[in-house]
This record gives C-alpha cells, structure tokens and sequence, in this order.
C-alpha cells in the first residue's frame, strides 16, 4: 500500500480550523499543541512545523478578513439591513469569529485580533457614512453589534436567541441609524 500523500494547504487549514475552534472553545491556557494535532488527525511536530509555537499558532488563528460591503451608496436607515446578516454569518453559531470572541474575553492577542478587524475594516466603511464624528459612531456601532453578539451567542440571552434575523434587523434599524446619523451631542 503506497503511503499517505498529505497536501501541506490543506493539513495546515485544517490545523488552523480546529485550533480557532479549540481555542474559542476553551480558551489559550487551556488549549494545547497535542489536543489540537488530534483533532486535526496530525501528529504534533507538524503543527510546530507549521507554526512554530502555541502562541504563533493562535496569532495564526486570530487573523481574520471580512469582506466589507462598500456602505457609502446605502442609506443609513438601510445599514442594519446591510451589516447584520455579515455580522451574523461571521459571530453566528457557525461563525470563524465566534471562537475569537470569547477567547477576546480573556486573551490579549485576540482581543487585539479583534480590534484590529475593527480598525482595519469595520471603522473606515462605516465612516463613508459618518457626517462628523467618524470615529466615535463607528464605535458605537462597533459596540452595539459587539454587545448584540456577546448577548446573543455566547451569553444566550433568549429573547434574542429566538428572534430571528429578520426581527433583529428591524430592532437594530433605527438604534444604527440613530448613531450613525443623528446630531452628534
């Protein structure tokens, strides 16, 4: 029988997929190389292989890209519409950020992941839409869906656990429109 023939792409994403996972799941300190290689079915040297350490690992597992939609022809009113489904594919139950936000709760590196997607991303597209205040807006915004997240999949608050997605936008239009777009105090 010839021997197994591994494609280093996919043995590597597949590390990467169980250590968010793993690491979402029960956090930096109790993650480790050796659970994560069985997991992924590999054996723990080529995870160091691919990664160098726990730590660099994790850095790996934090680092995520959304595609942002281009917000500056949606009119603010429409926002909820256009950002929660993103929000909820990317921090839904099946989300890659869910594991990355709870980990956020208690490690520096990914609460740090998480701010720079803000930084990098999510603050420049909401500020095609932002009169004034740029910044403090896309904050707010930031916090609420931040809030809405932590409420909804990790606290399990019920009442926004049974909404559906379509309910939730509704409840978030005029909250996201009103940051977005009202006098600024």
């Amino acid at each position: 029988m010839p021997a197994k023939i591994r494609d280093g792409e996919v043995t590597r994403s597949t590390i990467l997929a169980t250590a968010r996972s793993q690491f979402g799941k029960h956090g930096f300190e109790r993650t480790t190389i050796r659970s994560i290689a069985s997991e992924a079915g590999v054996d723990p040297a080529l995870v160091m292989h691919y990664f160098g350490s726990k730590a660099a690992l994790f850095a790996a597992a934090s680092r995520f890209d959304i595609s942002f939609p281009d917000l500056s022809d949606v009119a603010p009113e429409r926002i909820a519409e256009v950002l929660l489904p993103l929000f909820i594919e990317v921090w839904g139950p099946e989300g890659p950020f869910l594991p990355l936000l709870r980990a956020a709760a208690t490690n520096r590196a990914a609460a740090d992941a998480l701010l720079q997607v803000f930084v990098d991303q999510v603050a420049p597209a909401l500020a095609a839409v932002a009169p004034d205040h740029a910044a403090e807006r896309a904050g707010l915004v930031g916090s609420q869906l931040l809030g809405l997240a932590v409420a909804r999949y990790i606290v399990g608050v019920p009442p926004l656990v049974g909404m559906d997605d379509a309910q939730l936008i509704e409840w978030l239009r005029p909250v996201l429109a009103h940051y977005l777009t009202d006098p600024a105090p």
